[in-house]
C-alpha cells in the first residue's frame, strides 16, 4: 500500500514539474537566465538583474554552474551529436524542470530517509514530504530556495553521520560538510540560519577529533577560494583574474549580508511584520499539518531537523523582509518530525483535509499561478519573423517579468510595464505606435483577460486591438481588488476571466473616431 501511494505521489510530482506555472521571477532571473548569458554554450538573449550587475553584486554564479550550467552543457553536447541546430530554449527549460524533479525525488527523499532513523516513522515522514504541494511545486522549480532545501537536508545528514560515528574521525563526512556549507552560503545568505544550531552539536566531536575539524576547514577554505575565483571571473571579466583576486575579489555573500543589513535596501523589496513567517508563511506552506505540531516528540530521530527548522524560522523572523519561500527548507524538516493522531477517526479527517489542502494549493501554485507567461513567451518565440502572427515589439502588462531567453533568436523587443496604471499604459502604447495612422505598424500587448479596462473603447484614440492568442490556465493574483470590488466580484473577475491574452494593436484612421477594442472577444477557448 505504501509503495503504491509513494509511486502515485511521484507521478503527481513529475506532472507539476512539467506544468508551466510561474511562482516567482527569481526562478528564472536568478538561475537559467543567468547561465543563458554565456555565449560559449548558448547564445540566447538574456537580461541580468541588479543582483548581478551592481558594483557590489549580491548573487553568486558559483552554485549556478553545477546545478544548471552542467546539465545545459551536457544537453548541448547531446543535441550537437544528433546533428541538429542549437537546442531550443523550451527544451532547455523543461530539461531543467525534470532535473529539479530528479534532485527532489532522489536527494530530498533520500535525506529524509536518513534523518528519520526510526523505521516506525520513516515511511510516514517520506509520505508527508512527498504529498506536500511545496514538494510538488516549489521544489520542482529552479529556485535558489529549492537548492537551499537540498543543501540544508544533506548538511544535516552529514552532521548526523559525524555525531553517530563516535569511534572514528569521519574525515569524509567532515570534508563533504565543508563543501556543502560553502555551497549553501554562496547559494543563499539565509542558509546559515538553518545550520547554525545543528553545527554547535559538532563542537564536542571536533574537540575530541581534531582531524575532522581539519578536514572540514580545509574543504571549506578551498571551496570558498574556488567560489570567489569563479564569481570574480564572472563579475569582472575584463580584468586579469589573478591580480583582481589579490586586489579586489568579488565576495558575494559579504556583499549580500551588507546589502540586507541596510533597512532602506530591504524597504525597496517590501517590509513585513516580524510575525509574518510564523502566522502567515508557515500556515500557507504547511496547512493542516500545523495541527499536528503538538504530536512532535523530541526524540533522537527528530531533534536535529526540528532544531534546524525552529532556529531558522526564529532567526529569519528578525529580518523585516519575509517571503514564504524563505522557509522552504523548514517544510520537510517539520513534516518529517510529525506524527498522525492516535485516533483512527481523527486520522481519517486529518488526511481528508491534508489531501484537499495540497490538491487546491497544488493546482493554484503549480498550474494557474501566472501560468500563461511561459507558454506565451514560447509561442511568441516560435513565430518566425515573416509569419503573419509575428509581432516585433511586445508590451507585457500586469504579469511577472517574462524570461526573454525563451524567445531564442527571435528579433522581438520586450517591454515590461509590470503593474503601471491604465492611463500610463495608454500613453506608452500611443508613443510606441507613433502619431501617424499606419495599418502596417503594430505592437503586441500581453495582459491578463481579467484586466477589464482593455474591453472598453480606447477613448479618443484611433486604436484597434485584435486578439491573437490566449492561454486559459493563468491566474493573476496580484490583480485582486477586494477593497474596491468586494470579494464576490473580485473572484468572479479574476477566476471567471482567467487567462493571458496576446493582442495586436494598430492605429488606423477611421471616420467617427477610434475602433472598438478587441480584448474581450469570446469566452474560454
Amino acid at each position: 500500500m505504501w509503495t503504491r501511494t509513494y509511486l502515485l505521489l511521484l507521478v503527481v510530482r513529475i506532472y507539476f514539474a512539467l506544468a508551466p506555472s510561474y511562482i516567482h521571477p527569481d526562478e528564472n532571473f536568478q538561475g537559467p537566465e543567468v547561465i543563458a548569458e554565456t555565449g560559449n554554450i548558448y547564445s540566447f538573449p538574456h537580461h541580468l538583474t541588479w543582483e548581478f550587475t551592481s558594483d557590489k553584486p549580491v548573487r553568486s554564479v558559483f552554485p549556478l554552474w553545477p546545478v544548471y550550467g552542467l546539465p545545459m552543457v551536457v544537453l548541448h553536447w547531446i543535441w550537437s551529436g544528433i546533428g541538429t541546430d542549437e537546442v531550443p530554449p523550451q527544451v532547455v527549460y523543461y530539461t531543467l524542470r525534470i532535473l529539479m524533479f530528479i534532485l527532489s525525488f532522489v536527494l530530498e527523499d533520500w535525506a529524509i530517509h536518513d534523518l528519520v532513523q526510526s523505521p516506525r516513522y520513516r515511511k510516514l515522514a517520506v509520505t508527508l514530504v512527498a504529498s506536500s504541494y511545496v514538494t510538488w511545486t516549489y521544489q520542482t522549480h529552479t529556485f535558489s530556495n529549492s537548492v537551499e532545501t537540498l543543501v540544508v537536508l544533506w548538511s544535516l545528514v552529514m552532521i548526523q553521520r559525524i555525531l553517530d560515528n563516535k569511534q572514528r574521525d569521519s574525515l569524509l563526512s567532515s570534508a563533504i560538510l565543508g563543501l556543502l556549507l560553502t555551497f549553501g552560503v554562496f547559494n543563499r545568505i539565509t542558509f546559515p540560519a538553518y545550520v547554525l544550531v545543528p553545527c554547535l552539536y559538532l563542537v564536542p566531536h571536533f574537540l575530541r577529533k581534531p582531524f575532522s575539524l581539519l578536514a572540514l576547514t580545509t574543504t571549506t577554505l578551498l571551496t570558498t577560494l574556488l567560489a570567489i575565483a569563479i564569481d570574480t571571473s564572472f563579475h569582472q571579466p575584463t580584468s586579469p583574474l589573478l591580480s583582481t583576486l589579490l586586489k579586489s575579489p568579488t565576495f558575494t555573500p559579504l556583499n549580500s549580508l551588507l546589502y540586507n543589513s541596510n533597512p532602506s535596501n530591504l524597504a525597496t523589496h517590501g517590509l513585513h511584520p516580524r510575525y509574518q513567517h510564523i502566522f502567515v508563511s508557515l500556515p500557507l506552506l504547511l496547512g493542516p499539518s500545523l495541527s499536528l505540531l503538538p504530536s512532535i516528540r523530541l526524540s533522537k530521530p527528530t531533534t536535529l531537523p526540528l532544531l534546524s527548522a525552529i532556529s531558522a524560522t526564529l532567526l529569519l523572523s528578525l529580518i523585516p523582509h519575509q517571503e514564504p519561500r524563505f522557509l522552504l527548507p523548514a517544510i520537510p524538516l517539520i513534516l518529517s518530525s510529525l506524527h498522525l493522531p492516535s485516533s483512527k477517526t481523527l486520522t481519517r479527517y486529518w488526511l481528508a483535509t491534508w489531501i484537499l489542502f495540497n490538491a487546491t494549493m497544488g493546482i493554484l501554485m503549480g498550474i494557474y499561478h501566472q501560468g500563461g507567461v511561459i507558454p506565451t513567451q514560447s509561442y511568441l518565440g516560435n513565430q518566425k519573423p515573416l509569419s503573419p502572427h509575428h509581432i516585433p515589439e511586445i508590451i507585457w502588462w500586469r504579469t511577472y517579468s517574462p524570461p526573454i531567453w525563451l524567445l531564442d533568436h527571435n528579433p522581438i523587443t520586450t517591454t515590461d510595464l509590470m503593474g503601471i496604471h491604465f492611463p500610463a499604459l495608454q500613453s506608452h502604447v500611443d508613443a510606441a505606435l507613433g502619431p501617424e495612422c499606419n495599418s502596417n505598424r503594430s505592437i503586441g500587448l500581453v495582459a491578463p483577460w481579467s484586466s477589464m479596462e482593455l474591453d472598453e473603447q480606447w477613448t479618443d484614440r484611433d486604436i484597434v486591438m485584435e486578439e491573437v492568442w490566449r492561454w486559459n490556465r493563468h491566474l493573476n493574483l496580484d490583480d485582486l481588488d477586494v477593497g474596491r470590488e468586494g470579494m464576490w466580484e473580485t473572484v468572479r473577475r479574476v477566476v471567471g476571466r482567467r487567462g493571458l491574452v496576446v493582442r495586436r494593436i494598430r492605429r488606423v484612421c477611421q471616420d467617427g473616431g477610434g475602433g472598438q477594442g478587441g480584448g474581450g472577444l469570446g469566452g474560454d477557448w
